[in-house]
């Protein structure tokens, strides 16, 4: 389990995309994609997984996750999925962000970011989701946009 400090070091630090050799599929309804990312420095690996299974009926449904080490969620912003209640009651509308907090993982939610202005263009949702997660090349990265 990492510390509150150690999991905002690892959000805030700066991180690209490995391989960036041509447009990426974005997942159709029921599939998945994943991008691996690295620090700039090298020192730490990362994932960020796309994921459009679950919920059929919600053509828009999405879920944009950051991990490290591969099993730490450090943020995951759901988009058009259900309602979340915090561990302390609070209740989120169905697009919202969860951040890393220790001892509760990634059970805490807030409210979608400012910086993530258009969350019904998925594409756009990706990378400023990529963006948000501290990733310097993710205005580079090209989406196929069959959907």
């Amino acid at each position: 389990m990492l510390s509150q400090q150690e999991a905002d070091s690892l959000i805030a630090e700066l991180k690209e995309i490995r391989e960036i050799s041509g447009p990426i599929a974005f997942p159709q309804p029921g599939d998945r994609q994943k991008l691996d990312l690295v620090s700039t420095d090298g020192a730490h690996s990362f994932i960020v997984d796309i994921s459009r299974k679950g919920y059929m009926n919600f053509v828009k449904k999405c879920t944009y996750q950051g991990r490290f080490q591969k099993d730490v969620i450090l943020l995951r912003l759901d988009v058009d999925g259900p309602e979340h209640t915090n561990p302390d009651g609070e209740t989120l509308p169905r697009t919202h962000l969860h951040i890393y907090r220790e001892g509760q993982g990634d059970r805490f939610a807030i409210p979608v970011p400012p910086d993530m202005t258009n969350t019904s263009d998925l594409f756009q949702t990706l990378i400023d989701f990529l963006s948000y997660f501290k990733t310097i090349n993710a205005n580079d990265l090209e989406i196929e946009t069959v959907i």
